[in-house]
């Protein structure tokens, strides 16, 4: 795919498979452990068998070699493996990563997965303790002595900005909050499953970066996710009706660093959005309005706004007034805010649960689900459409 032209991936490739393990606070084994159950689980889903499986692609923030994996779920000899960097920016990449080797026959069953113990292990909120030296940290350094020493931090000062140039309180962020919980609310796989939250709980919540509450902020979550993709001509013969991978993009923007581009022309906006939000439209044909369901990276409120308008759904300002009018089937889940931080892979498998059929908050037929990866950082996004 490039910038510059639509590319012809589109159609040729399916996730076929979903697995996870529970999402929970305290997991109390390996992450090795996890991603292996939600491995196994995925590659049961599908109907096949670790011995079918030749490819493997994770992120590079994983624990967990692809080797180790494989030779833990009983995965046999390997033709393709992978690892996509920037944090959850991989998630929809590593989707791409698979169906570009299904496409061009390097593999033909491909596993991606993600797993952490990211609440009773390593927590990412906790901010940056050490870095080893090197050109990414060395921007970040440049911000670590303001203070700016958490993820939730760096999303802040672009969230003050986006309130003040629209004219906004900090209480237009609450709608994608609502939104998610009352989603996990119906959710018996979401850590908050009955447990939905009004605009006045939003607005009670106490701060953690203004203009962020803790609200705002995704969880912290012990889990692991994982998805198989496969050609398309293979998916039709599988159990479970194929989600067809209709476009996959990454993109980076200008000026781009991991979170603090604070040089840019303006903090409004999410420049690295736009250039996968380019690619998608380009290649798949379709349109926002085309969109049934959109599954749309929730780390931090703000950033589910922006993402919204650069996307096209609404004009810049406009993504809380969007949402407030649940004008679009978002993050049917609960979003990272409500059913689990998993770096974005548990909401692809969402968006295969809806064109499965199978969600709990199911839109009636839903045909096309745009999912996006996370935000702020060089990211990624697809288009998954039903076959047929």
């Amino acid at each position: 795919m490039s910038v510059r032209g639509a590319d012809t991936l589109g159609g040729k490739a399916a996730i076929v498979g979903i697995g996870a393990t529970e999402f929970s606070k305290d997991s109390g084994r390996s992450e090795l452990k996890l991603a292996v159950e939600a491995v196994r689980a995925a590659i049961a889903d599908a109907g096949l068998t670790p011995a079918d499986v030749d490819g493997m692609v994770t992120f590079t923030m994983d624990t967990s070699p692809e080797i180790t994996v494989a030779q833990a779920a009983g995965i046999g000899e390997l033709s393709f493996f992978s690892r996509v960097h920037y944090g959850g920016g991989a998630a929809c990449a590593t989707v791409q990563q698979a169906a570009l080797a299904v496409a061009s026959g390097v593999a033909e069953v491909v596993v991606c997965y993600r797993a952490f113990n990211e609440r009773s292990g390593r927590r990412f909120g906790a901010g940056v303790q050490h870095r080893e030296p090197s050109a990414e940290g060395a921007a970040l350094g440049w911000n670590l002595p303001s203070g700016l020493l958490t993820p939730a931090s760096w999303v802040a000062m672009a969230a003050q900005r986006y309130l003040h140039a629209y004219g906004l309180t900090p209480d237009a962020l609450g709608h994608v909050a609502v939104t998610g919980r009352r989603h996990a609310a119906r959710n018996p796989a979401a850590y908050f499953y009955g447990k939905p939250i009004t605009l006045a709980d939003h607005a009670a919540s106490r701060w953690i970066v203004e203009p962020l509450r803790l609200l705002d902020c995704c969880q912290e979550t012990d889990g692991g996710q994982a998805l198989v993709v496969t050609s398309a001509e293979r998916a039709r013969d599988l159990p479970h009706p194929p989600a067809l991978i209709a476009a996959a993009a990454q993109g980076a923007g200008r000026g781009q660093e991991q979170m603090t581009s604070y040089y840019r022309d303006g903090l409004t906006g999410l420049p690295e959005t736009n250039v996968v939000a380019r690619q998608l439209w380009r290649t798949s044909g379709l349109r926002p309005a085309d969109i049934d369901v959109g599954i749309l990276y929730d780390h931090f409120t703000p950033f589910v706004l922006m993402q919204l308008e650069e996307f096209g759904f609404c004009g810049p300002g406009e993504g809380a007034a969007f949402v407030a009018e649940d004008a679009l089937a978002l993050n049917t889940h609960g979003g990272q805010l409500g059913e689990a931080y998993l770096h974005g892979m548990n909401g692809i498998a969402e968006a295969v649960r809806q064109l499965r059929g199978t969600s709990v908050n199911q839109v009636p037929g839903a045909a096309r689900s745009l999912v996006t990866a996370g935000t702020g950082v060089p990211t990624s996004g697809l288009i998954l459409g039903a076959d047929g």
